[in-house]
C-alpha cells in the first residue's frame, strides 16, 4: 500500500509537470505554423490538459481496468465545473465575454446528455464507443471553422496575450513536446498501477478510486492553467480550459476507453455520477450563459457553493464506498 501511494503522488507530480511541457511545446510549435490563436486555444491546449486524462484511462481500459477509465471521465468532467470553476470564482469573478464559449456550451450539453443516455443501462458498449469518437471529430472539425472564422473574439485576445510572453524556439518547443508526451505516458502508467493497488488494499472498486482520487489528481493541469488565468484577469481562458477539458474527456477518452473494451458498471453510475455531471454542466450553462448584452459572471458566491457541492460529492462517495 505505502509503494502504491507513493507510486500515485510521484505519478501525480510528473503528470502535471509533462502535461505543463505538452501544452507550452505543442502551442508554441502550432503558432510557429501559422495555426489560428483560437484554434490552439479551444484544440491544442484543449487536448494537452485532459492529456492526462486520456492516457490514463486508455492505459486503465488497456489492462483490463475499465472502471477506472469511466470514473476518470466522469470524475474529471465533475472536478472541472464544480472543484476548478468554483475555486477560480472565489480567487477571481469570472465574467464571460466571449461568443465562441457561449456557443461551446450548448454543445457541452448536448454530449453530456449522449454520454448519460449511453451509460442508462450501466454500460458503454464499443459500437457507442465509437460513436462518441464520430462526434468527437465533428465537434473537432466545427471548432476548426470556428478557429478560421473567429480571430478577434474575446478568448481569441485573451490567449494571443498569454502566449505574447511565450519566447521560445521551435526547436525547443518541439523538444518540450515530445519530452512532455514521453513522461506523461510514463507517469500515466505509474499512476495506474499505484490507483489500482489502492483500490484492492481498501477494497473499494476502480470506479470510486477514478472518480475520487485520479480524477482530481488527472484534472490537475486544468486547476492550475485556470487559477493563472485568474490571476492574469483572463476569465474567459479559464473557461476554456474546462469546457474544451469536458469535451475531450466525455467524447475522446470515453470513447477510446470503450472503444478498446467495453466499459460495464453498476447503475449507480448512471443514477449517481451521470446525474451529478448533468446537473453540474447545466448549472455552468445557467451562470455562464448571458441572454442580454451584458457578459454573464459567476461571482464568489457562485463559486463558494460550486466548491462546497464538489466537498459534498466526495465525501458521498468516500461514505458510501468503504
Amino acid at each position: 500500500m505505502v509503494l502504491a501511494l507513493i507510486s500515485v503522488l510521484l505519478g501525480f507530480v510528473l503528470l502535471v509537470w509533462s502535461a505543463d511541457r505538452f501544452v507550452e511545446g505543442a502551442a508554441v510549435t502550432a503558432r510557429y505554423f501559422n495555426v489560428p490563436t483560437l484554434l490552439i486555444g479551444m484544440v491544442v491546449v484543449g487536448f494537452g490538459t485532459s492529456a492526462p486524462e486520456l492516457l490514463v484511462s486508455t492505459l486503465a481500459s488497456l489492462q483490463g481496468n475499465p472502471g477506472l477509465a469511466l470514473g476518470n471521465a466522469y470524475g474529471s468532467n465533475i472536478s472541472n465545473i464544480a472543484l476548478i470553476i468554483g475555486t477560480t470564482a472565489l480567487i477571481s469573478p469570472i465574467a464571460v465575454h466571449s461568443q465562441v464559449l457561449r456557443k461551446e456550451l450548448p454543445i457541452l450539453i448536448l454530449i453530456t446528455a449522449l454520454s448519460v443516455w449511453q451509460i442508462r443501462d450501466g454500460s458503454v458498449s464499443r459500437v457507442e464507443g465509437l460513436i462518441l469518437l464520430a462526434v468527437f471529430f465533428i465537434v473537432m472539425f466545427w471548432n476548426i471553422h470556428q478557429g478560421m472564422r473567429n480571430r478577434t473574439d474575446a478568448f481569441v485576445n485573451e490567449i494571443e496575450q498569454d502566449f505574447s510572453h511565450q519566447k521560445i524556439s521551435l526547436s525547443k518547443a518541439v523538444v518540450s513536446l515530445i519530452v512532455g508526451l514521453v513522461i506523461l505516458v510514463a507517469s500515466s502508467r505509474l499512476l495506474v498501477w499505484g490507483a489500482v493497488e489502492i483500490a484492492k488494499g481498501l477494497g473499494v472498486s476502480d470506479l470510486v478510486i477514478g472518480l475520487t482520487i485520479v480524477a482530481v489528481g488527472t484534472s490537475l493541469p486544468e486547476l492550475a492553467s485556470s487559477i493563472a488565468a485568474a490571476r492574469k484577469n483572463e476569465p474567459d481562458i479559464a473557461l476554456g480550459n474546462v469546457i474544451g477539458s469536458n469535451i475531450f474527456n466525455t467524447l475522446a477518452v470515453v470513447g477510446i476507453a470503450g472503444t478498446i473494451q467495453p466499459i460495464f458498471s453498476g447503475k449507480e453510475v448512471f443514477y449517481r455520477d451521470a446525474m451529478v455531471m448533468s446537473i453540474l454542466t447545466l448549472t455552468l450553462f445557467a451562470l455562464s450563459y448571458s441572454f442580454s448584452r451584458r457578459p454573464a459572471r459567476i461571482n464568489r458566491l457562485e463559486g463558494g457553493l460550486l466548491v462546497l457541492v464538489y466537498i459534498g460529492y466526495i465525501v458521498y462517495l468516500v461514505k458510501t464506498a468503504l
